[in-house]
């Protein structure tokens, strides 16, 4: 007895965290398509907020800095240095405050990309033990991710709350917890990039990767829903 019951919390155990390893990669991925996976959106955040006059750049040279820098972000460029022809004068559109900064975006970044991977990793020995050891395993997992599941969106839709009030003070505390320092903190009278990237675009862009987030938590819940359902018929036709 002690024996199903232990078995059975191990079980739910590996259900929860297969969930919650899921979610985590979900969300990693979720800011890689909104941040990388479409640069007509930063075409469009542009037009929006007229950072070429802002700038004094056309939009090809804007498109031409924005595809170089986000290519160093992932890891592309070794350096965040490149040419443009800014207020009439070709110059290089990055000073050494950005590239302070975005060295450490690209470190947080690629840092959670690596992480993503090991929790992929972890996410599928899980899998597999919970596979070959529990025979209702399909059922044990939809059950832990819709409750898993639950606890994040409630969290997703506070958080959005939260951000769509105050996104200024919440974007500083962000900072403040990522960052020991205040080297984010940008001039635009001396720094191009944060003219290229306003304060709105950021509010856009969080909230970009927040409707995929969710789609990509709806989703599986349908997916989950469906499996129980599927299951409990098949074991009504079944007489079970």
């Amino acid at each position: 007895m002690k024996e199903g019951k232990t078995r059975h919390r191990v079980h739910a155990g590996l259900g929860i965290l297969i969930a919650v390893a899921a979610i985590f990669i979900f969300l990693i991925s979720s800011f890689e398509i909104g941040a990388y996976a479409d640069y007509g959106f930063y075409e469009k955040e542009y037009e929006k907020y007229q950072v070429a006059d802002d700038l004094g750049m056309d939009m090809w040279d804007i498109m031409k800095v924005t595809r170089y820098m986000m290519s160093y972000l992932r890891g592309g460029e070794d350096v965040l240095s490149i040419e443009a022809y800014i207020e009439g004068v070709d110059q290089d559109f990055f000073n050494e405050q950005d590239r302070f900064h975005m060295g450490e975006v690209r470190e947080l970044f690629l840092g959670g990309l690596m992480l993503r991977r090991i929790v992929l990793i972890i996410l599928v020995a899980a899998a597999v033990f919970l596979i070959k050891d529990c025979k209702e395993w399909k059922v044990l997992l939809s059950k832990m991710y819709q409750r898993t599941l639950a606890v994040f969106l409630s969290l997703t839709v506070i958080l959005g709350i939260l951000f769509s009030q105050d996104f200024n003070k919440y974007f500083v505390i962000f900072h403040h917890i990522f960052f020991d320092n205040d080297q984010w903190i940008f001039d635009p009278a001396t720094d191009y990039m944060i003219r290229m990237l306003p304060e709105g675009f950021f509010y856009d862009m969080v909230m970009r990767i927040g409707v995929i987030f969710i789609l990509f938590l709806l989703l599986f819940l349908a997916v989950s829903i469906t499996v129980r359902v599927f299951i409990r018929k098949k074991q009504k036709a079944c007489g079970q």
